[in-house]
């Protein structure tokens, strides 16, 4: 099976929107109506998340699964929420606090890599995605739009709504990260 088929299209598209992201707050104001750049770029982030779920439903749909798609999708999602992170941490004056970007960064290397060390050690089931992993998904692919967007929107407050969720995120982060290096722990002993 190729790995250009659809829905590994689609997961490129989601990593193809990044520079996108950055680059709307580097247009001249003039050329967009006030706060146009935080909806254009909580447009393109809700966007990336959309093509988050179609490109899982798609290569189940078409039965197009892939060991590279398998790769893509996660690496995708995450350099989708880094650059989100950077943004809102440009911003005059930043949306998210330093040390919340950095915990979720910092942990989505370390799980990263501790996922393919366990793979290499015959133990990636074993830090498989848990429910605890999925919620931090949540509050944050909530609470970033929200940061984005930043204004009032039918009367809820984003920005107030958006920093509780990614302070929520955060811990999420870090009791997920507590949770799958438990998981790796009896391993540790193992030979690569």
């Amino acid at each position: 099976m190729t790995p250009l088929n659809v829905p590994n299209l689609v997961t490129l598209s989601r990593i193809i929107l990044i520079p996108l992201l950055i680059g709307i707050y580097y247009l001249p104001e003039d050329w967009l109506l006030p706060h146009s750049k935080n909806i254009a770029a909580t447009a393109v982030f809700i966007f990336a998340g959309i093509t988050d779920w179609l490109d899982g439903y798609l290569a189940r749909r078409l039965n197009q699964m892939s060991a590279f798609g398998a790769f893509l999708d996660p690496v995708a999602d995450k350099l989708i929420v880094v650059a989100a992170l950077v943004v809102l941490l440009h911003m005059e004056p930043p949306r998210v606090h330093a040390f919340v970007a950095l915990i979720i960064i910092g942990r989505e290397i370390a799980i990263s890599a501790l996922r393919e060390w366990m793979a290499k050690v015959g133990q990636a089931k074993s830090v498989a995605v848990a429910f605890v992993g999925k919620l931090k998904t949540v509050a944050q692919m909530v609470a970033i739009p929200l940061l984005l967007y930043r204004d009032p929107l039918f009367g809820l407050d984003c920005l107030w709504l958006g920093t509780i969720l990614i302070n929520v995120a955060a811990v999420l982060t870090v009791a997920s990260m507590l949770y799958y290096m438990r998981k790796a722990l009896p391993h540790a002993s193992a030979r690569s």
